[in-house]
């Protein structure tokens, strides 16, 4: 270890773990590994890499892009049809944001059921 500290997790705070941790599960094809009511965890088997979701009982949802309440985390995720994964995410709960900067289409910006923006990007 090179650092002060390794990375553990990306934490995301939400109205409903079990809710928001399944939507991401699908997404990423990641199963739940930890599921402790307030708190789940989804991760690639064998991998250090790690979502978790936190239960926060005053959760406001960011307003991307916004100023007043910010996007508080957002991932980017690599897909080989746009289109198709497009189809895919509504179908799980995701909404398409209204903003779409990338006026070349390259990456679509969509906000997972807690309101959170994410991006799928095409991959090289």
């Amino acid at each position: 270890m090179n650092g002060i500290a390794e990375f553990r997790s990306t934490v995301i705070d939400c109205p409903d773990p079990q809710a928001l941790a399944g939507f991401y599960s699908r997404l990423l094809g990641w199963p739940v590994a930890v599921d402790e009511g307030d708190w789940v965890v989804v991760t690639e088997t064998g991998s250090p890499m790690r979502l978790a979701f936190q239960r926060a009982d005053d959760y406001q949802p960011p307003v991307w892009p916004s100023r007043e309440r910010p996007q508080q985390v957002h991932i980017d995720t690599t897909v080989d049809d746009l289109d198709k994964a497009e189809e895919q995410v509504l179908a799980l709960g995701a909404t398409k944001s209204e903003v779409q900067p990338s006026e070349d289409g390259s990456f679509r910006v969509f906000l997972d059921p807690a309101g959170h923006p994410f991006c799928l990007t095409v991959g090289d």
